[in-house]
């Protein structure tokens, strides 16, 4: 009999939880498993089986055929909106699936990279650097017309003026990308969240930015040190958290 993991035990989260929630939980896990921290000889597989889960329940088609199968396996599981009409947990509408590229990257030489809806046109110089550090941010205006296009939320629109937001998320940061490379696999992939903090800008609406995807594994290949500077950012996310907990148990904040 194939095994069955029950991945909101994975996630430690309850079967009708929130999307935001699950995603919480992930980001929890994610850096307390990271093989950098957990020095355990399952490291890597922990961090799979929790990238595995959060996939799997982050996306509503994917979590409704899980919920299904769950029922089979876990007795009394709880009917949510996999097998009944009413809504059991927060849905949250379906991102567009995140495009890869291979693409040949000759340092001497500038790029072209299409990824899905968009196309990124890198200098030599620019391709050195995704190369080198797997990590490239930068801005970029409509390439066709008055046709504008959001980072954020993948929305296009047409206006005769650079907005100062994007009219469909607000987020005033609709034009700038972050583009990511897996040095094992060599895919290449736009981060869909590119702040590094959490309250680091506020939307037009006076709401949270989204933070900075955590990203321990590739999410095309699941290795983990997939991108150099990605690491590095981890380091220092992890130095900062190891200074609060340090300063909040010295006053007894505990």
């Amino acid at each position: 009999m194939e095994k069955f993991t029950d991945y909101y035990a994975v996630l430690r989260v309850e079967p009708t939880a929130s999307a935001e929630t699950i995603k919480k939980a992930f980001k929890h896990l994610a850096l307390q498993y990271h093989p950098d921290v957990y020095k355990g000889e399952d490291a890597e597989e922990k961090t799979r089986e929790i990238l595995l889960a959060y996939q799997t329940l982050s996306d509503p088609e994917r979590r409704r055929s899980f919920d299904m199968s769950r029922r089979s396996h876990v007795p009394g599981s709880p009917i949510n909106a996999a097998t009944a009409g009413g809504k059991a947990y927060e849905e949250e509408p379906r991102k567009p699936s995140r495009a890869f590229a291979f693409p040949p990257l000759d340092e001497r030489s500038p790029a072209q990279i299409d990824l899905g809806d968009i196309t990124y046109l890198l200098s030599a110089h620019e391709v050195r650097k995704l190369k080198d550090t797997g990590m490239l941010r930068g801005t970029k205006m409509p390439s066709h017309g008055d046709t504008y296009y959001c980072h954020r939320c993948h929305h296009r629109w047409q206006a005769s003026s650079r907005p100062k937001t994007c009219p469909n998320c607000q987020a005033p940061d609709w034009n700038e990308y972050l583009l990511l490379r897996c040095k094992h696999c060599q895919a290449v992939f736009e981060s869909e969240q590119i702040r590094n903090e959490v309250g680091a800008m506020r939307y037009g609406d006076d709401s949270l930015c989204h933070p900075y995807e955590l990203f321990p594994l590739c999410p095309q290949c699941g290795k983990a040190e997939w991108c150099p500077a990605e690491e590095e950012r981890l380091w220092n996310v992890r130095d900062r958290a190891a200074r609060i907990n340090k300063w909040r148990h010295r006053f007894g904040l505990d």
